[in-house]
């Protein structure tokens, strides 16, 4: 499998998250920007990440959601928008994540994706809840 990050795509600081993962051209709707490979994590390493910074950017991971993985690439510095522009996709059998647009996207406009997986589900995640 090979692996490539977008030449589009470039990180940046955001005036309230941040850094995040910007474009440098237009983006139609259903592209594909980045494709990346994992390193999936036991149910036991996630209890200990999760008492780190780390636990900020991994993914849950698996069909039990017991485990967790780092993203390379961009991935993992994605922000969170309840209304993403973008949503991601989980291979648990090759052990990758997809990141795909859901609308046109303007150069230079962040991307976004919903930490709760569906781009535009509104359940609050563990840093908005209140």
């Amino acid at each position: 499998m090979q692996i490539k990050i977008a030449h589009f795509l470039y990180i940046d600081q955001t005036s309230e998250k941040g850094r995040g993962v910007f474009t440098r051209v237009d983006l139609p709707p259903m592209k594909i920007v980045e494709r990346s490979s994992v390193l999936v994590m036991s149910a036991d390493e996630r209890k200990l990440l999760d008492q780190t910074e780390l636990h900020n950017y991994i993914f849950e991971w698996g069909t039990e959601v017991e485990q967790c993985c780092v993203a390379w690439g961009f991935i993992s510095l994605y922000n969170h928008n309840y209304e993403a522009n973008c949503e991601y996709f989980m291979d648990f059998e090759e052990n990758t994540i997809t990141i795909k647009t859901t609308r046109a996207i303007g150069k230079g406009e962040e991307l976004t994706i919903n930490y709760n997986g569906d781009w535009d589900n509104k359940k609050r995640i563990w840093f908005d809840a209140k």
